[in-house]
């Protein structure tokens, strides 16, 4: 069975490089799917859960932000941030999650909307990938 080469880096690090079967991304506008033999693809990567196959295991990591393509059955996803579900500090999420709930919550004149929503995202996105959200 013919599989895709994944890599995936931060700006601080080199964060994964596996041969994956199937992976499912949070592109800018929806998750996307991508399978060996894909169409060549660059896209912008949204906050969420990246999912991947790998040995006929399921493995999730968060990401927010970056671009990711497709090519040869190689995938180079360059993120902003990405955690493998096993590096996620859950506790932090979940204060992270409440902060930012708080933020938006009380609408003060200096909030930066998008800043604080961008952070529930990333706080919930956090907790999906470690398996503790839905």
């Amino acid at each position: 069975m013919t599989k895709l080469k994944m890599e995936v880096v931060t700006p601080d690090r080199k964060v994964l490089s596996k041969e994956v079967e199937s992976l499912i991304v949070p592109a800018y506008e929806g998750y996307l799917g991508v399978l060996p033999k894909h169409a060549p693809l660059v896209t912008n990567l949204g906050i969420g859960v990246v999912t991947f196959k790998a040995e006929g295991s399921e493995e999730k990591m968060a990401v927010s932000g970056g671009f990711m393509e497709v090519r040869d059955d190689n995938v180079s996803i360059m993120a902003d941030t990405a955690e493998l579900s096993g590096e996620i500090d859950v506790e932090r999420a979940k204060r992270a999650e409440e902060r930012a709930r708080e933020r938006l919550k009380k609408r003060s004149p200096d909030l930066d909307f998008i800043r604080a929503e961008r952070a529930l995202k990333r706080a919930i996105a956090r907790q999906e990938a470690a398996g503790v959200k839905k």
